[in-house]
C-alpha cells in the first residue's frame, strides 16, 4: 500500500509539474525550461535537530544529546519520549508550508538529523548499515506538502554520523565519540545515507537540491579549531566528491550542493569541481551588506563558471534583513533565512511562546538546587511542544515585511489601522526600512565580534525601535524605549474629519532632556514640546498638544523627537473644544 502511495505522488507531482528539476546552467539555477530561479527560502531550523539557543538551553546544553539528556534526568524516558513525539510532530506541519508559502517563500531547505534515519555506529551490529523509517516519513511528508504548494525541498545534511565539526550545536557532535573525519565507519554511514536519499528522491522534481554536508567546523591540518585557516580542506573534498560519485550512480538529476570549512565557507583546497550539476553554498552572518562581503564568492562564481547559493543566514535585524536579500538579488544569488521557529524569537518569521514555569526548569538545569517535580515539568514541556503549532505562534509581520516588500521599493505600510479620533500606540509605526517609517541610530549588527542590540528591549519587533515591556495602567503591553536625540517614528492615521486635535503625550521619564513635536509632509505641525522629567522609567504622567490641525483623509505624521531620555506609551488623538 506504501508504495501505491509513494507511486500515486510521483505521478501526481511529475504531471503538475512542467518545468522539470532544478539544475545548473553555467552561474545560474534554472529550472528544466532554462528559466533564472532564484530561492527564496527557509531553513527549518530546530526541527529535526534541536540547538540549544532555540530554546534557551544553549549556556549549558546546546547539543541536542544534552538537551535529551536534561529533559531524561527531568522527566524520565518514557515521559521524554512523550514530549519529543509531540515536538516532532507540531514543529512543521502542512499548515506551516502553506503558511510559508502564502507569504512568499518558494524553497525550504531542511536541516536534517542523520539519527532520524540510522542509528548510531555504536548502535549497529557486525558493521551493517540499518535504517529507521521515522526521517523518512518526516521527509516524505514534507516534501508532499512542498509540492502541494509548488515550492521547492532543500535536503541539507545537517548533522551528519559523528558530527561535522567542533562548534558542537549545531551537528550534535559528542567530543566522547569518534568525529566524521575519525571514523571510516562514519563516512560510510554518510555515503549509504546520501545513497538512500538519492534513491528515494531521484525522481521528484520538487527536491531542489542535495545540501551535502552543512557547515563543517574541523581543522585538519591548521591551528583555528573551526578550519577557518586550513589551507587544503583535503578530507572535506574528499568526502564530498565520493558521496557526490555515489548519488551519481543513482540520481542524475539533481543539483549538488557542497560547503566549505569554516561554517561553509572556507573553500581552499576544494577546487577544480568534479561535477556539472553543482552550486557551492556559503553562510553570511554580523557582516556588512556591501559587495565586498561576498566578493570572494562572486569570484569563484566567475572562475570556475558554477551558481552561488547564501545557503543560510539570518539572526538579525529587519533592516539587515532587507539589505542583505537586496544584494543577493542584485547578484541573481538566491537565499535561505534561518529559523522558522524558536522560542521568543524577534528575528525570524514566526515565534513560539515560552510556556509558563518554563523559567524554573532553565534556572534548574543552569544553577542546580530544589529539582522541579517531574509531573510539573512534563506538563510544562509538553505545552511548549503545544506551542509550535502554527496556530499557537506570533507572527512577525514585521520581519515578511521586510524580506519581500522592503525589498522591493522603500514605500511605507500601516502596520496598524489608527483612525482619529483615537489613540495611537508608539509601538505600532509604519512597516517599512529606517529612514521611511521610522528614524533609529542602533539599526543592525554589522559585526561579527562586537554585538550591536538594534531593538535594546528585544520585544515585539525586530526593527531597529527600542521596545520593552510597558507597566502603565493603559498599555497595548508594549512602549518605546531607549529615544535618542532626532530619532522619529512615523504613523500612518485616516482622520474623519478636517479639523483641530489636542493630543495626549503618555510618557515616563528619569532623566530630563525629552522634546518632541509633530510633523507632515516635511512641515511641523505642533510646536516642540518639552517633556518634563516624571519621577522614573514606571511613572507615567501625560502632557498634552493644543490645537493641532489635521486635513480629513490618510495623513502620515512623523513623531520627531528633539531630545531623548524617555519612554513613550501613546499618542491619544482628541477633538479640540
Amino acid at each position: 500500500m506504501k508504495k501505491i502511495i509513494v507511486f500515486t505522488f510521483l505521478c501526481i507531482a511529475t504531471a503538475s509539474f512542467g518545468q522539470g528539476f532544478l539544475h545548473r546552467d553555467q552561474q545560474n539555477i534554472v529550472d528544466g525550461n532554462g528559466k533564472n530561479i532564484v530561492l527564496r527560502g527557509l531553513g527549518l531550523g530546530g526541527w529535526m535537530v534541536q540547538e540549544g539557543y532555540m530554546i534557551q538551553t544553549g549556556a549549558f546544553a546546546g547539543p541536542q544529546y544534552k538537551i535529551k539528556q536534561k529533559i531524561t534526568d527531568l522527566i524520565g524516558a518514557e515521559a521524554t519520549d512523550e514530549f519529543y513525539k509531540a515536538y516532532k510532530k507540531n514543529g512543521i506541519t502542512k499548515r506551516d508550508i502553506d503558511s510559508l508559502a502564502a507569504w512568499g517563500f518558494n524553497s525550504i531547505r531542511l536541516p536534517m538529523h542523520y539519527n532520524l534515519y540510522t542509528p548510531a555506529i555504536e548502535n549497529e551490529k557486525d558493521g551493517k548499515i540499518t535504517w529507521l523509517e521515522e526521517g523518512f516519513k518526516m521527509t516524505d511528508d514534507l516534501a508532499n506538502w512542498c509540492a502541494a504548494n509548488k515550492i521547492y525541498l532543500i535536503l541539507d545534511l545537517h548533522a551528519a554520523p559523528g558530527g561535522q565539526g567542533k562548534d558542537a550545536a549545531i551537528s550534535d557532535y559528542d567530543d566522547s565519540k569518534p568525529s566524521l573525519w575519525e571514523s571510516a565507519a562514519n563516512q560510510d554511514k554518510m555515503v549509504a545515507f546520501w545513497e538512500k536519499l538519492a534513491e528515494r528522491y531521484k525522481d521528484n522534481p520538487w527536491i531542489g537540491a542535495y545540501d551535502i554536508i552543512n557547515e563543517p567546523n574541523w581543522n585538519f591540518t591548521g591551528t583555528n579549531q573551526n578550519g577557518c585557516d586550513e589551507t587544503s580542506n583535503a578530507p572535506l573534498r574528499a568526502l564530498q566528491l565520493r558521496i557526490t560519485k555515489a548519488i551519481r550512480a543513482i540520481d542524475t538529476n539533481h543539483l549538488i550542493i557542497i560547503e566549505g570549512n569554516c561554517w561553509g565557507n572556507n573553500y581552499s583546497g576544494m577546487f577544480p569541481l568534479w561535477d556539472e550539476n553543482m552550486a557551492l553554498s556559503f553562510h553570511k552572518y554580523w557582516n556588512t551588506n556591501d559587495t565586498a562581503s561576498i566578493q570572494t564568492m562572486l569570484n569563484y562564481r566567475t572562475q570556475y563558471n558554477v551558481p552561488i547559493w547564501l545557503g543560510e543566514s539570518g539572526e538579525n535585524s529587519n533592516v539587515w534583513f532587507e539589505e542583505a536579500i537586496s544584494l543577493m538579488e542584485s547578484n541573481n544569488i538566491g537565499w535561505a533565512f534561518w529559523p522558522m521557529k524558536k522560542i521568543e524569537n524577534l528575528a525570524g518569521v514566526t515565534s513560539v511562546t515560552k510556556p509558563a514555569g518554563y523559567d524554573k526548569i532553565l534556572q534548574y538545569w543552569k544553577n542546580g538546587g530544589v529539582k522541579p517535580d517531574a509531573g510539573f515539568s512534563k506538563k510544562v514541556l509538553m505545552q511548549m511542544a503545544e506551542n509550535y503549532k502554527m496556530e499557537h505562534l506570533t507572527i512577525r509581520y514585521d520581519v515578511i515585511d521586510a524580506m519581500f516588500r522592503q525589498v522591493q521599493n522603500n514605500d511605507t505600510k500601516k502596520y496598524k489601522s489608527h483612525k482619529l479620533p483615537g489613540r495611537i500606540y508608539a509601538t505600532e509605526f509604519d512597516l517599512g526600512q529606517n529612514g521611511f517609517a521610522y528614524s533609529d541610530k542602533d539599526i543592525a549588527n554589522y559585526d561579527g565580534t562586537k554585538f550591536t542590540q538594534w531593538n535594546k528591549g528585544g520585544k515585539m519587533r525586530n526593527d531597529g525601535v527600542d521596545i520593552e515591556v510597558c507597566t502603565d495602567k493603559t498599555t497595548n503591553g508594549f512602549q518605546v524605549s531607549f529615544i535618542e536625540d532626532n530619532e522619529w517614528l512615523q504613523f500612518t492615521t485616516e482622520v474623519k474629519k478636517e479639523g483641530s486635535f489636542d493630543i495626549e503625550i503618555r510618557y515616563s521619564s528619569e532623566k530630563a532632556g525629552g522634546k518632541l513635536y509633530l510633523e507632515q509632509d516635511g512641515k511641523k505641525i505642533s510646536e516642540s514640546t518639552e517633556l518634563p522629567v516624571t519621577g522614573g522609567e514606571t511613572v507615567w504622567k501625560t502632557i498634552v498638544l493644543k490645537n493641532v490641525a489635521m486635513k480629513q483623509g490618510i495623513n502620515k505624521i512623523r513623531v520627531h523627537f528633539e531630545g531623548g531620555n524617555f519612554n513613550l506609551n501613546f499618542l491619544e488623538f482628541k477633538t479640540a473644544k
